[in-house]
Parts: structure tokens; sequence; C-alpha cells
């Protein structure tokens, strides 16, 4: 694998997987079966150093991922334009790994880890809002091959 081209930029695996966690969504990348590429941003949730997300029961990203488990998954976290500079303040993390489909307990855990980031305020109903409606969406877990973060932060 390439490495980064802009080593002062790097951060190390703590931090970048810190920044992952804290990300308000992310985007998944895919490939079709006639090799088009395919992002879509999605919410997620990161839980024992996996991402977790939810969709509808069928679709694209899950077709193709259904023909090609390999994905790609990255998250912008804070920026700041600096003109004067010509450049940004940033916060990027970069993803690679499998995504497959959670069934059982691993799903439960991941709606309730969706629930936790997303509505903390809200627990309880959350956990009803799971009951509700658990068989009408799907769970997919992306298991982390590789993770790297860049970050300027001057």
């Amino acid at each position: 694998m390439r490495e980064l081209r802009r080593q002062d930029r790097g951060i190390d695996e703590d931090e970048a997987m810190a920044q992952l966690s804290k990300a308000e969504y992310g985007v998944l990348s895919t490939v079709s079966a006639k090799y088009e590429p395919y992002g879509v941003p999605l919410n997620f949730c990161v839980v024992d150093d996996c991402i977790y997300f939810h969709c509808a029961v069928e679709g694209q990203k899950i077709d193709n991922i259904t023909r090609n488990k390999s994905v790609s998954f990255c998250t912008v976290g804070t920026t700041e334009i600096l003109p004067e500079k010509f450049s940004t303040k940033y916060e990027s993390v970069i993803v690679s790994g499998d995504a497959e489909e959670v069934f059982g307990r691993d799903k439960q855990i991941a709606l309730e880890g969706l629930v936790h980031k997303y509505s903390p305020e809200f627990i309880d109903e959350g956990l009803k809002y799971i009951d509700d409606f658990r068989d009408t969406t799907r769970v997919f877990k992306i298991r982390i091959s590789k993770l790297t973060g860049k970050a300027r932060n001057k």
C-alpha cells in the first residue's frame, strides 16, 4: 500500500480511531458489478474497533457489498478555511476493510450504538424504536484492515 504523501500530517492510530469515533457521518465507497464507483454518506458508530451502519433492506450499496465485500470508508472532522495561507485546517480518516451483514446480538449492539451516538438524551425511546423497526432494517459491519488519519492543525 502507498504511504501518506505528507508524512508530517499523519496522525497515530489511536488519534485516528478517536477521530473516526467522533465523526458525525462518513462516506462508504463500494464498486458495482460494472466496476463503477459508488460513494454514499451515512450515519455510523464504532464498536470494538469495527464500523457499523444500518440501511434499508435493499439498495445499491447492499448489491455492491454482496458482490465485493471490500470497501473504503472516510470521514472529515473539524475543518477551517485559512484563506491567507491558501489552505485548510482539517482532520480526516480513511479506512479500508471488508463489510458483512450482522444479525442477532451484533445487530442489536450496533443499533444501540447508533442510538447512544446520535440520540443520547433519548435512550429509552431509542431502544423502543429499535424493537419496533429491527426487522425492517439491515445492519453491516466493516472490519477495519487499514486505518490512516491526517490532520493539519496550524
